[in-house]
């Protein structure tokens, strides 16, 4: 059998082991076996990196401990608005959606839009009409609404403050999640990404990030990588981070190690962006950098070698 690889995040920012109990480090490495497990199931029985993909983030957005699906977090008028997207490289085919309220799994609603519509994004409303014809599963707000999320929410309008959920706001990042994602190899070769959030707490006016947007937060073609992006958004779009890193390795002849530094260690630390990524190469290669001081991450392949992370050392 030809061999297959997978890589998920849980999201970056500031997680240092002085900000973690031991019981709460356990509980996020637990979140993140299981998301790459429900991923790799899929690898190991000959499907696909797309089906693999979609099932690690429904995995993880399934746990409240991240900040997308059930753990999406409040925007300043106290609802939960998500954002999610996906893309397979063998065709370059991409389905995203926006603002979306009440959807148990955004990932899969990208999906249909990827895959049942003749489009690439939908937003809004209009998203969560096209879920209502697809079926797709909603759930009620009470669903969503986690203790420790809504405290972050009156936290940051306290210091008026939009913020990542690892940044610190007075106190500890300990209860701090963020962004998900996955990029995955099946055995026909093929690579997929995949990206979802609830965004940013406290956020207005319909703010969107770079987690739905193909070519900045999440990115797949067979011909270089597959990447999904976790950080401040507002960076990520305007450096086009995925697509970027895809250039480099196409254009340049970069190395997937190569191109990531460029971009996550110089690029975006030039412009003041914080956060990573996870990325994988058309030959499995894996790399997962990242300029804050901590990001959820873990990794499998098809020899059985895996690894899980969260600090930087």
């Amino acid at each position: 059998m030809n061999k297959y690889a997978i890589a998920i995040h849980g999201g970056a920012g500031t997680i240092t082991r002085a900000s973690m109990s031991a019981e709460k480090e356990l509980s996020y490495k637990k979140g993140l076996e299981d998301a790459i497990n429900a991923g790799d199931k899929i690898l190991a029985k000959g499907g696909t990196s797309l089906d693999a993909v979609e099932a690690a983030i429904r995995c993880l957005e399934d746990n409240a401990l991240f900040n997308a699906g059930r753990g999406a977090v409040f925007t300043n008028e106290g609802k939960n608005e998500m954002d999610a997207s996906i893309m397979e490289g063998l065709t370059l085919k991409a389905g995203a959606v926006t603002g979306v309220m009440n959807i148990k799994n955004p990932i899969t609603l990208a999906k249909a839009v990827m895959e049942k519509s003749e489009h690439v994004f939908l937003s809004g409303l209009g998203a969560m009409q096209f879920a209502e014809t697809m079926k797709i599963e909603f759930m009620p707000d009470e669903y969503f609404f986690v203790q420790q999320r809504y405290d972050q929410l009156t936290q940051a309008k306290e210091t008026d403050t939009i913020t990542m959920d690892h940044t610190e706001i007075k106190t500890s990042a300990k209860d701090k999640t963020g962004t998900v994602g996955c990029v995955a190899l099946d055995i026909f070769g093929n690579l997929a990404a995949g990206t979802s959030t609830g965004g940013m707490t406290n956020k207005k006016y319909g703010r969107v990030g770079d987690s739905p947007i193909i070519g900045a937060g999440t990115y797949a073609n067979n011909n270089t990588c597959a990447i999904s992006c976790t950080g401040v958004g507002e960076y990520f779009i305007r450096a086009v981070v995925a697509y970027d890193i895809s250039c480099l390795m196409e254009y340049k002849g970069l190395s997937l190690k190569q191109a990531c530094d460029v971009v996550v260690n110089k690029k975006l630390v030039t412009i003041g962006g914080e956060g990573g990524l996870i990325a994988m190469d058309a030959k499995g290669n894996i790399e997962l950098p990242f300029n804050s001081e901590g990001m959820y991450r873990a990794m499998k392949k098809s020899d059985g070698e895996m690894y899980i992370g969260i600090y930087r050392d």
